[in-house]
């Protein structure tokens, strides 16, 4: 077992440990035990020593565990997922479901960590991934029709996002096309789709979900726009065994859903968490900049921008949306 995770399970309960006790439990040496404690405070882990007492974590955690995820599973959920996939560190979840798809066709795989080395964000960004607080979840699903079919699929997954939520007590989450989902007009989850495969044959797609949930000021300075997390925002600690459960129940009912019918069955709720609907905005394009109004989605999940009395579609591919006037800010450097 990796050292690193065995150190962190007895660390979790947020109580002081001696270096005696923890060689003892882990099997190595007291200088082992330091050298384990050194790399993790490397990697930003705050692990506190005190002459006398020992170790501790900076305050208690509640690490992510297979067995307690499934409790909060349904039944149709247990159907459909075919493996569940529980990582102290990766580089990123979605790289190594990634690796997957080149040696199987499975499908229903969801892949969660507890720190990512290497996140990664929409338009190849990185994601602010600490150790232990928020949920960095991915899952894999074979599609049979080909990639062409999988429009407006990034916007089914954010309603599936919101849904898990609002189940977990915050209503006044919102949406902003394409992928990010808000609170306040503040960043608390985003989506990041990678797919393999051909346009008309079968194709497999990594959907990735980051989710902040406990974060401190200091894990996440280095993000360059406004940003927000669940249990601040509810105001009370939220299990993150029960959220992750939750999520996962959410993704793979609406996927199957998404398989079924595309994204009409989505287009209302859409709709009603649009953040910038009916909004002026800019859309920063690679050849340059376009403001207009934003009129909803279509049924491909294009974004519906009113123009000097036209309507014009465009999808998301290397697209920023800003709020007009807003166009040299930091806010919405995600998207």
């Amino acid at each position: 077992m990796n050292p690193k995770s065995t150190l962190m399970k007895i660390l979790a309960d947020g109580q002081f440990h001696s270096g005696t006790e923890l060689g003892q439990t882990m099997g190595c040496t007291r200088s082992a035990v330091w050298k384990v404690i050194h790399s993790m405070q490397s990697s930003g882990i705050e692990i506190y020593s005190v002459r006398g007492k020992g170790y501790r974590l900076s305050s208690q955690i509640e690490l992510l565990n297979s067995e307690k995820i499934s409790l909060y599973l349904d039944p149709k959920t247990k159907q459909d997922l075919q493996k569940l996939e529980v990582h102290f560190e990766l580089t990123s979840t979605n790289a190594h479901l990634l690796e997957a798809v080149n040696v199987s066709n499975a499908s229903g795989v969801i892949c969660l960590a507890e720190q990512q080395t290497s996140g990664r964000g929409r338009r190849g960004r990185a994601w602010v991934s600490p150790f232990g607080g928020n949920i960095y979840l991915s899952l894999l699903w074979r599609f049979a029709g080909g990639a062409s079919q999988l429009a407006g699929l990034s916007l089914a997954m954010a309603i599936a996002v919101t849904r898990a939520l609002r189940e977990s007590g915050l209503d006044a989450v919102e949406v902003k096309w394409p992928n990010d989902i808000l609170v306040s007009k503040r960043k608390l989850a985003g989506i990041l789709l990678e797919l393999s495969g051909e346009a008309s044959g079968p194709c497999s797609v990594v959907i990735g979900v980051g989710l902040n949930m406990r974060a401190s000021s200091a894990e996440m300075e280095t993000i360059d726009q406004p940003w927000i997390d669940l249990e601040s925002e509810l105001g009370r600690r939220v299990g993150r065994n029960e959220m992750a459960g939750r999520l996962i129940n959410h993704l793979l009912a609406a996927i199957k859903v998404f398989e079924k019918d595309g994204l009409t069955s989505f287009l209302d709720e859409w709709d009603g968490c649009d953040s910038y609907a009916g909004r002026e905005v800019t859309l920063l394009l690679p050849d340059g900049n376009i403001r207009g109004v934003v009129r909803g989605v279509d049924s491909s999940g294009a974004l519906l921008l009113a123009q000097a009395g036209e309507m014009r579609r465009f999808y998301s591919g290397e697209i920023s949306m800003r709020a007009a006037g807003h166009e040299n800010s930091v806010m919405d450097q995600s998207s």
